[in-house]
Parts: structure tokens; sequence; C-alpha cells
């Protein structure tokens, strides 16, 4: 991965010049039930604020504010900035990228690969799969290079290279010291497979007596304990670990899927009725941004207590809450929407336009990679159509530059 490092260096060098700024498919943990209400600091390591930050009103249809990383470089295309903006998917069990995702990388220069699926392979022969993605990538804009890596049942990557890692409810039990040098070397491994961004941990905060009702998290033990103490301690102590190892963690799935009893990815229409701007769950998601989280995946689901009317990965509230309640000026980034039965009632090209409208920055098209193009063309042409809209893929364009101008560096 030598020639990928050096490339990804010329092109840090470029961006920060113009800086301005489950594949898955069971257990339970005995710990007490968290209010929904804020609380005292869960730890000294990395203590929640939410609860001295204001509230977003729900049904605020501003996506917040925050300064963009970096700007784009004069004479891009609005094809090409628009293909910074979507990730797609390729089997992780395959010698290269699939018809679909070549298609995506080299016709709609896509800035993103996901390797998704299950691969016994290792690490060698999944270094090679990354390379015959990144050969494709437009000279001077290395792709970013993601998978899911949380452990226990969601664990893309395994093989020659790759350790098992254990379900997030037994990596809760372990000292944060042990677990951060874990993670470390989970993190090592996925680096030296050409791997970038691990879209774990998780940051929902499910209360033990949703454990196994929880569908999309308690159901496959992916949570860390059921208190925001263990939560907060577990899901920042496995990011530093990523961190240190160079590649990047995403906490996920913004503002918490702990309350509900439907999995998004099979189920449509998934509604929370107890999460609101100033509950734990959102807690724990400001203690993972005051660890330093550079990534937020959002979840799929409606929170009426914060915007009663749309999906999170649809809502200015919510992106909202997330830029200007926490502070976060990172990416947001969508959860798959190629696929996903929560995000069915809209076409692939209007997911993409009505994500990044809200204020996302990275579109995630993991499962089916057909979708892509439609994606792509959609978001051109609402981008030429509504100088507001060009701008606010110029704002997320920035911020994509950066990040890759930070795993690079």
């Amino acid at each position: 991965m030598r020639g990928r490092r050096l490339a990804l260096l010329a092109v840090t060098a470029a961006v920060l010049a113009a800086c301005s700024a489950p594949s898955s498919s069971t257990g339970t943990t005995a710990a007490p039930t968290p209010s929904e209400t804020p609380g005292t600091s869960p730890s000294s390591s990395a203590s929640p604020s939410t609860a001295a930050r204001g509230a977003t009103p729900s049904g605020d249809t501003s996506p917040g504010t925050s300064e963009p990383g970096a700007d784009v470089p004069d004479g891009w295309s609005v094809e090409r900035k628009v293909g910074q903006l979507l990730v797609v998917g390729t089997p992780a069990d395959a010698d290269t990228v699939s018809d679909a995702t070549r298609t995506a990388l080299v016709d709609h220069q896509v800035g993103g690969v996901f390797l998704h699926g299950r691969s016994e392979r290792g690490v060698d022969a999944t270094r090679d799969l990354v390379r015959s993605a990144t050969d494709l990538a437009p000279d001077g804009t290395p792709l970013l290079v993601a998978t899911d890596q949380e452990g226990g049942f969601v664990q893309v990557l395994r093989g020659p290279g790759f350790s098992e890692i254990p379900r997030a409810t037994e990596q809760a039990t372990w000292q944060r010291s042990r677990l951060v040098s874990e993670a470390t070397t989970w993190g090592a491994e996925l680096a030296d497979a050409g791997i970038d961004l691990n879209l774990a941990p998780v940051m929902d905060l499910v209360p033990a007596a949703n454990q196994s009702a929880n569908a999309p998290i308690g159901h496959f033990s992916r949570n860390y304990g059921n208190t925001l103490r263990s939560v907060v301690d577990g899901a920042t102590a496995f990011s530093q670990g990523m961190q240190e190892s160079g590649v990047e963690p995403v906490i996920k799935h913004f503002p918490g899927l702990g309350h509900v009893t439907e999995n998004t990815d099979t189920t449509a229409g998934v509604v929370d009725d107890t999460v609101g701007p100033r509950s734990r769950s959102v807690e724990a998601f400001g203690a993972g941004v005051d660890a330093g989280a550079r990534f937020v995946m959002l979840s799929h689901a409606v929170y009426t207590k914060i915007d009663p009317n749309e999906q999170a990965t649809f809502s200015p509230a919510v992106v909202g809450l997330l830029r200007d309640d926490l502070g976060f000026d990172g990416v947001v980034m969508t959860d798959d929407v190629s696929a996903a039965a929560a995000v069915g009632d809209r076409s692939p090209g209007e997911r993409a336009v009505d994500a990044v409208a809200a204020g996302v920055d990275l579109v995630l098209a993991s499962a089916d990679p057909t979708v892509v193009p439609e994606m792509a063309d959609a978001l051109v042409e609402r981008a030429e159509a509504d100088p507001e809209f060009a701008d606010r893929v110029d704002e997320a364009v920035g911020r994509v530059l950066a990040a890759k101008a930070e795993i690079a560096g």
C-alpha cells in the first residue's frame, strides 16, 4: 500500500493548502436501566456535556451550521463534487470490485468504497481488493475505504491477519486500558489491509429492560452495556484505539436506536417516541464528539420529540442538534440508503438529495451499488438547478476532503 499512502500524502498537501479551517445477524447484560433525562457525568476520561448545551427545538428546519474543513479545488465539475459525497459498496470476499462498483468509481467519480458482506480471506487478499478499488480513483483524490468491524456478529473481515473481535457487550467488561490496546491492534490490522474508516463503534444506549427486544442493537449484543457510563467509556476507548492505529471510527446511530424494537434495515416506519434533544441517548453522542469523533452516522428512525415529520437521515432538525447543540463539525453520514426498508418510500435519487439537503455529507450505498448512478445524477441535477443546494454540496465536499487529508496526514 506504499503507493497509495504516497498518493494520500500528495492530496493532503493540496487540500491542507486550501483549508479554511449489520451485515450482522445475542445476549444480555444486567445493568440499571438509564433514565432518558440528563444525568451526571459518567467518567472523567470522556465526560458528556449535552446537559449543559441548549436543546434544539422540535421541528427546526435548519440543517445547522459549522465551518467546512476545506475549499473545493478550482475547476472541479459538479459531477466530480457530488461523487465525493457518495460511498459505494462492493463484496468483501471478491478478488476485485464488482462491475457496478467499477461503474460508480469510473463513470461517477465516487469518492468512497465500502467492503460489505463477510470475508474469511484475510489481510493480504483484502489489501488486493482495496487496491483494485483505489487504482480506479480520480488522479489526486484518494478513495475513502470503509468497512464494518464492530466485533461479534458484525465483523465483515476475518481470516489470516484479522483478530476475532468479541461483541461489544464483552468489550464493555474490560478495563479501559485493555480495550484501547485491543482496539489499536484491530485498527492496525485494518490499516494494513488499506482500510481508512471503520463504521464502529455503536454508541446507542439500550436500556437493560430493552436488551433482547431491541432488534437492531441489543439483540445482537452490539452495545457497550446499558448505562450512559458504560456506553461512553466503551465506545470512546474503542474509538481511541482505532484512531491511534490510523483508522477513523464512525460513532453511530445518532441520536440512538436503543429505544426501538424494530430494525430499520428490514422494517419501514420505525418510530422512537422517547429520545429528545436532552436525552441521555443524545448525551452519549455528545461525549463521543467531545472525545474527538470526526465521523457520525445517522439513524433511519423517526424521533417524534426531535422531528416528528422526518427520519433522522433526512431531518435538518436532527443534523442541527448534532451540529449546533453538540458542536460537531466533522463528517455526517447516512447508514445504508441503497436497500434499507426504512427509506424504501423514496427513490434512490430522492434519498441522496434529501439527505444532503438536510445537512448530510456522505451518502452510503453499500448493499446495492447499482443505485449509485441514479443518486449521482439526481445530486448533479439539483445542484445545477438550485444555487443554495450547490453551496450545500460545496460545504459537504469541503468536509470530506478535509477528513481525507486528516486520515492521510
